[in-house]
């Protein structure tokens, strides 16, 4: 019938239903999130489950599908997700951070509603209300590529996603407190793959199996705190295929540096004697190493996992090396084939450079991480909500920071406020990260993919512009700076909204290592960013406010 949508549903599983619409179909999925008590580590501990489940569910999508979940929290605390790596595209309102979204209050729910536009890829997501992260909430998201575009390898066997973790076995508001009172996470206890660590008694079941011959994808990410994890499977090489949304040149590793917040895709194939193997992640560049274990069983395997484990690389320039090993793959389809404008990104002018510096500091007798001088704090009215409904200068400034920051900064000062930049829609921007601590950085930035063209040791200077990788750099979401050293990246703010640049070092990003950029399309159309979404939690002084007049084509 003419001018009708029709829609069905059908029951997945628990909690999960797919509709079938007469555009791009709909996931639906009810998410109970609770309390509960594991031993990840051995000792029973408070940990944050989703649908009883740690990990969280794996959302298993395609691209263009629209993503609807009612997530009901059930903790005592103020909740929120965010969807890291998802494009939100014209739709910051569905980010789940805390500049965007007015957090759901305990015994309430709320409606994510978003479409997984123009992407492949494997994703994380996570909560983003204080240390909630620390003891859960967390799970893989993944985006298969849509039938009509192939991918460049063939269709593997079965299709894993591996969750790494560094653990702490206090609870997530122990270490808020630690936190609050001025001091820093000390080091983890353990890491956990899927939630768990095996013993290696003999009594351990299998987080994933294989069959002889058979080829296996395997999603892994780093949703931990602060510490890189290398990542390596005994007795098997892994086929690097994809990385944050994008595939890549399918170099062979015998192991991975995952940075915090970051994903990879591999292929591995059973080629081996019929038994169990460790996937072995440990922590890089501590000089206490924790190992955390998995077993892969052969289906038709024949004995235990080896007690050899193989040893992870030491030092971070074997690190640096596996970064500019990674080429994106610039024959392959993607949901995108022209992801951020132009495969010839390298010839594009640059409108502004952005130099941010990490720093941490005492302010007021209480350690602060910042970037250029500002540690970020949360007004009570989220940033988006401000800019909305046009009292943004009741709740922040625009620009407080200088683009071109003194490189004494990192030992100045710090100033705690609400840290926003001003970002002109469409324009081509360069951003350093300058990190002169000796501690590893993580980067994450929400809303884009961005070319990472340059990690190197020292300080950034223009003549560095002459070694950027102009040509084939991995379009991605998360960079790592090693100490002392700088990372670049390229990209267009072509994505109106509000979106968060965080340290994806936990501690860091909760105590002010973070800031927004703000995109405002200066038409206010619906070409370029939909309205504020009716089911909206509203909060701080825009909560009795009447709403301002939608955007219109």
């Amino acid at each position: 019938m003419a001018g009708v949508m029709f829609l069905v549903l059908l029951c997945i599983s628990a909690g999960t239903m797919l509709g079938v619409r007469g555009e791009d179909p709909y996931l639906f999925f009810t998410w109970n999130v609770t309390y509960g008590t594991l031993s990840p580590l051995g000792v029973p501990q408070q940990v944050i489950l989703i649908n009883n489940q740690f990990p969280g569910p794996n959302i298993n999508s395609t691209s263009n599908n629209n993503i609807v979940i009612n997530v009901f929290n059930n903790l005592d605390e103020p909740f929120l997700l965010t969807w890291s790596g998802i494009q939100q595209r014209k739709n910051s309102w569905q980010d789940g951070v805390l500049g965007t979204n007015c957090p759901i209050l305990p015994g309430t729910n709320y409606t994510y509603h978003f479409q997984v536009k123009d992407q492949i890829g494997s994703y994380i997501y996570y909560p983003t209300t204080g240390m909630h992260r620390a003891t859960g909430g967390f799970g893989g998201l993944r985006i298969n590529s849509r039938l009509l575009i192939p991918v460049p390898y063939a269709d593997p066997e079965d299709d894993y996603t591996v969750i790494l973790n560094d653990w702490y076995s206090k609870s997530h508001t122990a270490l808020q407190k630690l936190l609050d009172s001025g001091r820093t996470l000390a080091r983890p206890d353990g890491v956990l793959v899927n939630g768990k660590n095996a013993k290696g008694d003999g009594k351990d079941e299998p987080l994933f199996t294989m069959k002889p011959g058979k080829t296996y994808k395997y999603r892994i990410c780093n949703a931990g705190l602060k510490n890189t994890l290398n990542f390596r499977i005994q007795g098997h090489t892994m086929k690097l295929v994809e990385m944050e949304g994008s595939h890549v040149v399918q170099n062979v590793y015998e192991s991975l540096d995952v940075h915090v917040g970051q994903c990879f895709s591999v292929l591995v194939t059973a080629n081996q004697d019929p038994k169990d193997y460790y996937m072995v992640a440990s922590t890089r560049f501590n000089k206490q190493v924790l190992t955390g274990k998995g077993i892969i069983r052969y289906t038709n395997g024949k004995g235990p996992a080896s007690p050899e484990l193989p040893e992870a690389p030491v030092g971070w320039a074997w690190s640096l090396n596996q970064f500019r090993s990674f080429r994106w793959n610039l024959t392959a389809s993607a949901a995108r084939p022209n992801p951020q404008g132009s495969y010839h990104y390298g010839s594009i002018n640059i409108t502004r450079t952005i130099k941010l510096i990490n720093s941490a500091s005492q302010e007021g007798g209480k350690l602060r991480y910042a970037l250029n001088g500002v540690s970020h704090v949360n007004p009570e009215t989220p940033l988006k909500l401000a800019e909305y409904y046009g009292v943004a200068d009741k709740v922040f400034k625009y620009d407080t920071i200088l683009d071109s920051p003194q490189a004494n900064v990192a030992n100045a000062k710090i100033v705690t406020q609400p840290n926003v930049l001003n970002l002109t829609f469409r324009n081509f921007v360069e951003i350093i990260f300058e990190n002169h601590e000796k501690s590893m950085q993580s980067y994450h930035l929400d809303g884009y993919s961005f070319f990472a063209v340059a990690v190197e040791p020292g300080t950034w200077t223009p003549e560095k512009r002459k070694h950027y990788n102009l040509l084939d750099a991995v379009s991605r979401t998360t960079v790592q700076v090693y100490p002392k050293s700088w990372a670049a990246i390229l990209l267009t703010f072509d994505n109106a909204g509000l979106w968060n640049i965080r340290s994806e070092m936990w501690e860091r990003a909760y105590l002010g290592q973070q800031l927004y950029a703000s995109v405002l399309s200066p038409a206010r159309s619906l070409r370029d960013e939909y309205n504020l979404p009716d089911n909206s939690l509203l909060c701080g002084i825009v909560k009795d406010m009447p709403k301002p007049a939608p955007y219109s084509i």
